[in-house]
């Protein structure tokens, strides 16, 4: 039995002190008194948000945007630096917001330009990941929560034969993904090969879509299904 277990189990009365004097560590404190802590808390709070605000225009923007093709106007990230793999087109519009970290995978094999699109207004959370073999196009106005995955590309063929050799995936079965404007995509969701969602559609947290989602229609469950129609309420008459 080792020395640490003994300590542990014994009832000897050095051992029940070794623990009892752990016990008075692990639970010891400090008071602390608001006319102190708080100027530190204060202190503390404002040192971190200038390195961070300073480390996400200095290093983190810079060299996303060093990635991208074309960016428009107001591009923002978090204070993390995005994982880009492969060489393809990140193509932005204005207004744009990449948080956290993303990971962004290029697949040449596919097409000579893998393209990434996101329209005006529109944004990603952390710990999105995109696959992009052909083409992903994210519209104006959509929002995707964190942890997201997206793929147009299912990286290995679905006969046995060929995924054993290590085979790609076959070249039909990369298809374009398309989220037209003004969707919303909850955390966890994921987004197959070949879908299109439609205008001002939800897609709910840990939604797996499989198939096409029309317009105006919120989905949800695994495989996705439509749950509701959304309708634009009646604009309220402007007095004159």
């Amino acid at each position: 039995m080792s020395f640490y277990r003994k300590l542990a189990t014994s009832d000897h009365w050095f051992a029940t002190s070794v623990r009892a004097v752990r016990r008075a560590l692990m639970n010891f404190s400090v008071p602390a008194p608001g006319v102190i802590v708080r100027p530190m808390l204060l202190l503390f709070v404002t040192a971190r948000q200038v390195w961070f605000a300073l480390y996400r225009v200095c290093i983190c923007e810079p060299l996303f945007k060093a990635y991208c093709r074309t960016y428009g106007h107001n591009l923002h990230t978090g204070n993390f630096i995005h994982w880009v793999q492969g060489k393809g087109d990140i193509i932005l519009g204005d207004n744009v917001l990449i948080d956290g970290k993303c990971n962004f995978a290029f697949a040449v094999r596919y097409s000579p330009n893998p393209t990434f699109r996101m329209g005006n207004n529109s944004g990603l959370g952390h710990g999105c990941i995109l696959t992009i073999g052909k083409q992903i196009s994210i519209g104006n106005d959509c929002r995707l929560a964190p942890f997201v995955t997206v793929f147009d590309s299912p990286g290995h063929p679905l006969d046995p034969v060929l995924r054993r050799s290590g085979a790609p995936a076959n070249t039909e079965d990369v298809r374009p993904v398309t989220i037209c404007d003004n969707v919303w995509i909850g955390s966890g969701a994921v987004i197959f090969p070949g879908v299109t969602i439609g205008e001002n559609s939800v897609v709910s947290s840990g939604a797996y879509v499989m198939s096409d989602v029309p317009p105006n229609t919120v989905v949800a469950g695994n495989p996705a299904r439509k749950v509701m129609s959304l309708t634009a309420k009646e604009q309220a008459p402007v007095a004159v």
